[in-house]
């Protein structure tokens, strides 16, 4: 999919956030714990990464507002949630329609992660369904009803594991 200028894979232009300021090895630090951990309270933060609690809180706080950090929540066990299917999902669309797409693909039950990218399909879209039926009928009825949609391809999730930060 070939793209006009201001139709990237970003962010719309009005909301651009500023340019991120640079982050130190204690931020570093912060990220790693956070990422970790996202309950861990200022004290153990502040305790690990050797600052302040008024230093640890300033810094999450601006890293919050910098929008390196985007939100806090719960990694979950799809399965164990009642989502025991997942798949990727490829989807090739009509050129210059991404952002009409991906607020289709918002409004989808069970979607989990979506991507512009390039190469042989245009989005990646990662979904978790009750089963294959919940599956199926999403690829069908739901996916393929999208006009902008040209074509999909499914890849069924056999096993998956979450990556722990590195540090």
């Amino acid at each position: 999919m070939a793209e006009r200028p201001g139709e990237g894979g970003g962010t719309d232009e009005a909301a651009t956030p500023p340019p991120p300021r640079p982050l130190d090895a204690i931020d570093q630090d912060i990220l790693r714990m956070l990422q970790a951990d996202g309950r861990a309270s200022i004290r153990s933060v502040a305790e690990r990464v050797h600052v302040s609690r008024a230093n640890a809180y300033a810094r999450i706080n601006r890293l919050v507002e910098d929008g390196v950090i985007r939100g806090f929540g719960a990694r979950v066990d799809h399965e164990r949630a009642g989502h025991g299917t997942s798949a990727y999902i490829t989807l090739k669309i009509v050129q210059n329609s991404w952002r009409t797409v991906r607020a289709e693909l918002r409004k989808l039950p069970g979607a989990s992660h979506i991507a512009l990218v390039g190469g042989d399909f245009d989005v990646l879209l990662l979904v978790h369904t009750p089963d294959n039926r919940a599956l199926r009928e999403l690829v069908l009825s739901r996916l393929q009803a999208i006009p902008e949609v040209l074509s999909t391809r499914t890849l069924l999730v056999f096993e998956t594991e979450d990556l722990e930060p590195q540090g």
